[in-house]
Formats: C-alpha cells, sequence, structure tokens
C-alpha cells in the first residue's frame, strides 16, 4: 500500500536462488528462517559479491545476530516488534542508500532531491539558511518529523543541533506536548540516573519525597539527549531496554510506568567513532539512529552568513536596544573569510559583541 512491489519468499534458501536470478532494489529478511538463516543468506551472498540492499528483521533478543548482519554489509535493521510507520520510513531510507552508494556518492552527500529555488526557506523553526545543505536539512525535518521514530543529529558543536530537535518536535503531532531537553555530559554519572528516570520516596539519602524524572516528564510529547555519548554504560543498558519496551523504573521502584516519549539524539562527535573504541553500545547506536540527520558546519554554508548576520543583527537590537542597521562590506568580507570553528554559536557571539561596541549604527 506504500507503493513498492513486494515479492514474497518463505525460506532463505529460495531467497538465495531468487537473488541469483537478478538482484531486488532492497532485501527485507528475518534472522530466523526455515533451513538457511537470515545471517547466512547475508554472509553467501556478501561472499558471492551479490548481496542487495538488505534490512535484516530481529527480535530483541537477536541484537547482537542482527548486528552481524550489518557488518556483513547489511544496511540496516529493524527490531521486533516495530510499528507500520517505522517500517515505511527504514525502506525509504535504505532505498535512498542504496540510490547513493549506486551513484558512487557517499552517505552525508546531498540526497539527489532538487534544490529549492533560490530564496525558497529562509527562516525555519527558527533556523536560517537559503544553502542547498540547509533547504535538504529542512526537508528532511518536515518528512522525519511526522514520525515517531528515533533520530540522531549528528554536527559539530554550535551548529544548532538542539534547533533542529525542537523543529522536529514543533512540526510534529506532538507539538503540543512538553519538549524535555538534557545535556548527558553535564550532570554527574551518580545523580544522571535520578534525572532521567525520576526516583521514589528513601531511595537513597536526600529522597524524601518521590521524583518524576525527564522521561515522565516528557511524557507525550519529546525527550532530547544531547550529548548522547556522554551517556555512561550502565545507563545505556537502561535506555535501550526504554526504547524497546517504552517502560521505565525509577530509582528504587519496584514497578515500571509506561511512558509516551519520542527520543531524538545528538552528539557532536560521531557516535559511531565511540562504537568502534567500545565506549557506546552497538546495539544502541542502530536503535537511536533510524534517522541520522547531519548538520552541516558553517564553514560548509559560508553562503548563508549574510542571511544569518542580519538575524543576528535584528535579534540583538531587540534584546540589547541597539539600532544597528546591517554588517559594513568590509567586515562582512572578514565575516566570509573566517573558518568558524564554533560554527554558528561563534558568529553569533562575534556579531552580539560587534553591536555591544559598535559607536554608530
Amino acid at each position: 500500500r506504500a507503493g513498492h512491489r513486494v515479492e514474497l519468499l518463505h525460506n532463505g534458501n529460495d531467497a538465495l536462488a531468487r537473488v541469483g536470478r537478478g538482484a531486488p532494489d532492497l532485501l527485507l529478511l528475518d534472522v530466523h528462517m526455515p533451513g538457511l538463516t537470515g545471517i547466512e543468506l547475508v554472509e553467501r551472498l556478501a561472499a558471492r559479491g551479490e548481496l542487495p540492499p538488505t534490512i535484516v528483521m530481529s527480535a530483541y533478543g537477536n541484537l547482537e545476530t542482527a548486528l552481524r548482519a550489518v557488518r556483513c554489509g547489511a544496511l540496516d535493521f529493524l527490531s521486533k516488534p516495530f510499528r507500520l510507520p517505522e517500517l515505511e520510513l527504514k525502506v525509504e531510507v535504505a532505498l535512498e542508500r542504496a540510490r547513493q552508494r549506486k551513484s558512487g556518492r557517499s552517505s552525508g552527500a546531498k540526497t539527489g532531491s532538487k534544490p529549492a529555488p533560490e530564496g525558497d526557506v529562509a527562516l525555519f523553526h527558527n533556523m536560517v539558511g537559503r544553502s542547498e545543505v540547509m533547504r535538504t536539512l529542512f526537508k528532511k525535518i518536515e518528512r522525519v518529523a511526522r514520525f515517531d521514530s528515533t533520530v540522531l543529529i549528528n554536527g559539530e558543536s554550535g551548529t544548532g543541533k538542539e534547533l533542529v530537535a525542537k523543529a522536529l518536535h514543533s512540526a510534529s503531532p506532538r507539538s503540543e506536548g512538553p519538549f524535555v531537553a538534557v545535556n548527558c555530559g553535564a550532570i554527574p554519572a551518580n545523580l544522571l540516573e535520578s534525572e532521567l528516570f525520576g526516583h521514589v520516596s528513601g531511595a537513597f539519602t536526600d529522597a524524601t519525597a518521590d521524583r518524576k524524572g525527564l522521561f515522565e516528564r516528557a511524557d507525550r510529547g519529546t525527550l532530547f539527549l544531547d550529548e548522547i555519548v556522554d551517556l555512561p554504560l550502565h545507563l545505556q543498558v537502561k535506555l535501550l531496554r526504554v526504547l524497546q519496551e517504552g517502560e521505565i523504573r525509577p530509582v528504587g521502584g519496584n514497578a515500571d510506568l509506561s511512558i509516551d516519549v519520542r527520543v531524538i539524539a545528538a552528539s557532536a562527535v560521531p557516535a559511531r567513532d565511540r562504537v568502534k573504541e567500545g565506549r557506546f553500545r552497538e546495539d544502541l547506536f542502530y536503535r537511536l539512529s533510524v534517522i541520522d540527520l547531519p548538520v552541516a558546519a558553517l564553514r560548509d554554508r559560508i553562503e548563508d552568513i549574510p542571511l544569518l548576520a542580519q538575524y543576528i543583527v535584528a535579534g540583538a537590537n531587540r534584546r540589547l536596544g541597539t539600532t544597528i542597521g546591517g554588517v559594513h562590506p568590509h567586515a562582512m568580507a572578514q565575516l566570509m573569510a573566517h573558518t568558524w570553528p564554533g560554527n554558528v554559536r561563534e558568529l553569533q557571539n562575534v556579531i552580539e559583541q560587534a553591536c555591544v561596541m559598535s559607536e554608530d549604527d
């Protein structure tokens, strides 16, 4: 019903023979099948150089097996039980990745969708940009916001990852619910569990009353977990269970609580690198990155700087009571030539400082 032509096969051996007659655009397979298992099928097809774009389905207890399939060359895996919208979105993402591979582009390249007309988008949920990378990001946000799938936002510090998360929330059916944000690296590890999941009275020395955690406060809304790679390993296990089961257990409690929360995570460093280092769980990484949203560094969208500068000056005038009319062409040339290691945050600080220090308009 989603518009794809589907061919049904009942076991791995039939699939092996079918791929031998001509590769499909996408192979969706279960780990457990009669005869040849899903992992064996992936390994055999990969060894023969015939593995088509593949999504492996796996129940929670078989995540390690599914990850083996991904290491062998499968594009992605889908945890069971799943909802139909999640499957549809996974299929679209996998087909797009496959198209990018086929045309020789990296996964971080442009999606191939036609760029919007020049000047089409300038301000989108408090994000500013007319560059192609930003117009592409805005389109992805509009598409992804409709679904409850978890999202992993990747981008350097200062690129506006929280703005992306807020845009996903604002454009979603959950927009009337709460948006709750937490920086996983800013809270001491011994307090973070209570902060996320809450606690019951008497759970520890200072727990004099029950306290709701951030998951409970974000119920029917969105929880944004910034710097997710800084989450301690023992809490990574608990977060994985929450994402799988939709339930939390407060510290010191003996009963689980059902929650309805969409989780959006972000990282300033590539989470996959932390996985390779053994500091971030691979199964949690794949569970969080159902959708990957890269946010471009400012040096990769220099053409947006004049528009950003205008927007920041206008905001500074409102907050500071200044009457700065704009940026002198010589100053703009300096802004365009800088590499901006601190990204939009650095640009904002520089322009606000200039507004304060300027002796005229």
